[in-house]
């Protein structure tokens, strides 16, 4: 990061303009007169990061302003502590309005200032104004693509939820049992009441919701294998993956939020895919004539005589309209 003649300049508070990106909205008062206090005393003792900008007026020739990129609580105390000049480190160049906001989510980010829905809208601007996908999100503050994606989650949860959120008065860990009871919104408002009211924490919450939807009789069904397999998916894939078992094979649930989530899961799915060229050295060799198995259609070119042992049958080749037994990886069985 260059800055102007890396030097520290004092600039009048009255000359800096705030960040129009600035993801924080919430500015605690008792905290801010608590700073201004420490500044009456002590003074600015870390230089705020500012932009300068020339602009010629006419009739009054060339003016300095200066837009703040880092620094705003310590900008709003002084101001309050009646401080005429702060130290400041002026960034070189011209940063466009995405690195504007990139700088401001990372200075707060840096210092934990930032309460989860303001962290979340911030990333959403990010996505949504400059088409930033989650994984560069995540890059640029950084942090995982998970964190960014979960992030954005808590989003969907009705306002009044998002509130409490921001407010401290639900922690973030609540907001997972809350997500899981999004298709059942009378649920989803009594367990939040349930919370706010009788302090419940993370675990407690979890358990009610739990309770609420079909998981614990639907996991009755699922043999041990399956129920490795369903976790091991989600820890793969990165949500969360539910396998319904039917009398005859089944179907894999997978959830998503954002185009972004299903990319995510496409490109894990291409890089485990099979190669066409790979066969399992392990399974036996059985002579099979291509024209009495059902499943097995003679490959284009392929002389019905040959006495070529028939090879396995690839993910999803299963005969139409048979379902092979068992088939519970086949890509129809995907639902995504």
């Amino acid at each position: 990061m260059a800055y102007f003649n890396d030097a520290i300049f004092w600039v009048e508070v009255e000359r800096i303009k705030p960040n129009p990106f600035q993801p924080r909205k919430n500015f605690d008062e008792a905290s801010l007169a608590s700073l201004a206090e420490s500044i009456r005393s002590y003074g600015v003792l870390q230089p705020l990061t500012v932009t300068r900008k020339e602009i010629e007026r006419p009739g009054e020739g060339i003016a300095v302003e200066y837009e703040l990129i880092a620094g705003e609580r310590r900008l709003r105390a002084a101001k309050l502590a009646g401080v005429a000049n702060v130290p400041v480190v002026i960034r070189s160049g011209e940063d466009d309005d995405r690195m504007k906001l990139e700088l401001a989510i990372i200075e707060n980010l840096q210092r934990e200032d930032l309460n989860p829905i303001d962290r979340a809208l911030a990333f959403k601007r990010l996505v949504d104004e400059f088409g930033l996908k989650h994984i560069e999100v995540g890059k640029r503050v950084g942090k995982s693509r998970e964190y960014v994606s979960n992030s954005l989650r808590m989003l969907a949860l009705p306002k009044e939820m998002q509130d409490a959120l921001g407010a401290g008065e639900i922690s973030e860990g609540h907001t997972r049992p809350l997500l899981m009871l999004m298709d059942r919104p009378e649920e989803q408002r009594t367990l939040f009441t349930e919370i706010t009211t009788r302090k419940l924490n993370v675990r407690d919450a979890e358990q009610l919701a739990r309770r609420i939807t079909p998981e614990r009789t639907r996991k009755a069904d699922l043999t041990p294998e399956l129920l490795l397999l369903e976790r091991e998916l989600t820890d793969t894939l990165g949500t969360r993956v539910r396998i319904e078992k039917k009398n005859e094979g089944g179907k894999v649930l997978i959830d998503f939020f954002s185009v972004d989530d299903l990319a995510h899961i496409r490109k894990i799915f291409s890089q485990h895919a099979p190669s066409e060229n790979s066969i399992d050295q392990h399974a036996p060799e059985k002579e099979v004539p291509v024209a009495e198995s059902p499943e097995l259609e003679p490959a284009e070119g392929e002389k019905e005589t040959s006495n070529e042992p028939s090879r396995p049958p690839r993910l999803g080749e299963a005969g139409q309209g048979q379902e092979a037994e068992g088939d519970l990886y086949s890509i129809r069985n995907f639902s995504v």
